[in-house]
């Protein structure tokens, strides 16, 4: 007979109590995220049109940057 060594199950519902939990943290960060943003707009958009040029640039480049290091990084 084959010796098939198996995961504990302990392991098993570890492993599957964070797959259920993974989702709710990205939510929990990701509404985070959109709320730092708002507010940094709000005050950046106080602070007239050439700060916002100046941000938007940065942001482009930003986005940009990040989009290069994903695809870079998926394989």
């Amino acid at each position: 007979m084959d010796d098939v060594s198996r995961l504990p199950a302990t392991t098993l519902a570890e492993e599957t109590l964070l797959g259920l939990l993974l989702p709710f943290w990205q939510l929990v960060i990701g509404a985070f995220v959109v709320f730092v943003v708002l507010v940094s707009l709000r005050r950046l958009a106080q602070r007239g049109p050439s700060r916002m040029t100046t941000a938007l640039v940065v942001t482009a480049v930003a986005i940009a940057g990040f989009t290069v290091l994903g695809v870079l990084l998926e394989s």
